[in-house]
């Protein structure tokens, strides 16, 4: 019987909003030699469609997953040597380009969050709609995972993770029913800790918002991978290798993410001169041109198709000129 795991990953994985994300970054990616990058490879749906739109353009991918490297470079290989494949996590964009002898980019996309080949893998823990190990590290290889956390963390630690990475208002009542537990024996089933969830929540708050566990899986899987942290390292970063013209287009698929996302590109795209001045000179100039207004949302035939896309947001800006120092 195949498995969802063993299909390839073109029929593993829909990328979301792609035609919108083409659109976007087009215009940045039609000169010759014009280098893209795909912030988080995943299983390079993405990556397929802008090497296969563009032909004469060149794409560098990073993912921290060597999983998802190793099943995209599959995926890629016809396109040869115009794509490269680096194992990083996006915050490390600025030292993966200067080893590349990259100075400037056409375009970067970013499509944040866990990816479906990480929920559809079992063993990975990410999904609390099935029992598996309580993992959710996106690169294995290092790093504490989710039940380290759990096991470990001071409650009053585990109390600020699951408020501020999971807005997960019963915080108190989750965490005091995890360490009376983790006092008996360690947590390590996801199937453990979604009953545990399920036990402690007031009925009201079990009726409303869909599976109780997945604000608590959330913040779990962002302070195991340090998503936010990265993320606030890695816009400025994306948007000062663009070029003059290049674009950086974002989806998002929480409002934690989101709001990084719309300061990062609300700040560059306003003006940093002091308040007054008649004539705002060059070095206070907006960096950023805005290409969506707000964040824009999949379309109804889209989530027809693909449930998974329901919480996407997409923004998207183009650099219209250099710092001035």
């Amino acid at each position: 019987m195949t498995t969802s795991n063993d299909r390839p990953p073109e029929a593993r994985h829909r990328p979301v909003m792609l035609r919108r994300c083409l659109e976007l970054l087009g215009p940045a990616l039609r000169a010759p030699g014009a280098v893209a990058v795909d912030c988080t490879l995943g299983l390079g749906g993405h990556s397929e469609a802008l090497l296969t739109a563009f032909p004469e353009a060149r794409l560098v991918a990073l993912d921290r997953d060597p999983e998802a490297l190793r099943l995209a470079g599959e995926r890629l290989a016809p396109h040869g040597d115009r794509a490269t494949l680096v194992h990083a996590v996006y915050d490390e964009l600025p030292d993966v380009l200067a080893r590349l002898g990259i100075t400037r980019v056409a375009a970067v996309l970013f499509d944040l969050g866990v990816s479906s080949m990480q929920l559809d893998e079992a063993d990975r823990g990410f999904a609390y709609a099935r029992d598996a190990p309580l993992d959710m590290r996106m690169d294995q290889s290092k790093g504490p995972s989710a039940a380290d956390v759990l096991n470990t963390y001071p409650p009053g630690e585990l109390v600020r993770v699951l408020r501020a990475y999971g807005e997960e208002r019963n915080a108190r009542r989750i965490v005091d029913a995890i360490a009376k537990e983790r006092r008996r024996e360690p947590l390590t089933s996801t199937a453990r800790l979604v009953t545990l969830i399920r036990d402690a929540l007031p009925q009201a708050a079990k009726r409303t918002g869909g599976n109780p566990a997945k604000r608590t899986f959330q913040a779990l899987r962002i302070e195991v991978n340090g998503e936010l942290r990265v993320l606030e390292r890695a816009l400025p970063a994306a948007i000062g290798a663009l070029a003059v013209g290049g674009r950086v287009a974002v989806l998002s698929y929480h409002s934690l993410e989101d709001r990084l996302v719309k300061r990062a590109l609300a700040e560059g795209a306003g003006s940093t001169a002091p308040p007054g001045l008649p004539v705002i000179p060059e070095q206070y100039q907006p960096r950023l041109r805005l290409l969506t207004r707000g964040a824009e949302q999949p379309g109804e035939e889209e989530l027809a198709e693909n449930s998974r896309a329901a919480p996407a947001r997409l923004r998207a800006a183009e650099r219209v000129r250099e710092a001035v120092r």
